[in-house]
């Protein structure tokens, strides 16, 4: 895809979601990390609903390390893989106490050296924690890439650099915003809604399978 395609995808999803942000409740950086980290396989919203009782009493590394994982758990039992979260909170909270002297990293190596940190979770980090240019490849912007021909592979990690190799470095953290959206309000995996697409006529996907 020519960058100048690329550019008029992001213009129109611009227009199309202009309040696309991170819709995870943090006040830090560390909340940021922790709260990403429970979003695995998950919503924003069940996260926030969590977060807002573990933070309370936890909103520090040094505050979390005071809790048990059993204890931990006990705030995010209503989410998804809640006892493996509850460990990884508790491991990545003593290695930054640790190693980095209670400060979330900045960089990919380090970030990604933290217990339940992937590629992903540290590109969210960076992007909306620091401002740092990054591109977040999470299972919407994987399937929005390959539906609109940014990408033609479901490796996650192919996909990241295909879309930071079309789309300006500018706008690489507003555009994961963007596809992000559009992916949970219009591009849904099952019965996306074409007809109400700005970008359908860019979509590989409406010209082969709807059209």
């Amino acid at each position: 895809m020519r960058r100048e395609k690329a550019n008029k995808i992001i213009d129109l999803l611009y227009e199309t979601h202009p309040d696309a942000v991170c819709e995870l409740d943090f006040t830090s950086t560390y909340e940021l990390l922790v709260a990403t980290v429970l979003s695995a396989q998950t919503t924003d919203v069940s996260v926030n609903e969590a977060t807002k009782g573990l933070f309370a009493v936890a909103n520090t590394p040094e505050k979390m390390i005071k809790l048990t994982p059993n204890e931990i758990r006990t705030y995010i039992k209503t989410l998804g893989l809640s006892n493996s979260k509850a460990g990884y909170v508790y491991d990545l909270s003593m290695a930054l106490l640790e190693r980095f002297d209670g400060e979330v990293p900045t960089s990919m190596e380090d970030l990604t050296s933290l217990s339940g940190v992937g590629r992903k979770t540290a590109n969210v980090v960076r992007s909306v924690g620091f401002d740092i240019p990054a591109m977040a490849v999470d299972t919407h912007v994987k399937r929005l890439a390959n539906r609109l021909g940014f990408s033609k592979t479901e490796n996650v990690l192919i996909i990241e650099e295909d879309l930071k190799r079309q789309i300006p470095k500018y706008r690489w953290n507003l555009s994961h915003h963007l596809l992000i959206f559009h992916g949970r309000r219009v591009c849904k995996a099952r019965q996306p809604e074409c007809g109400n697409c700005s970008v359908q006529s860019y979509c590989k996907y409406y010209k082969t399978q709807v059209k």
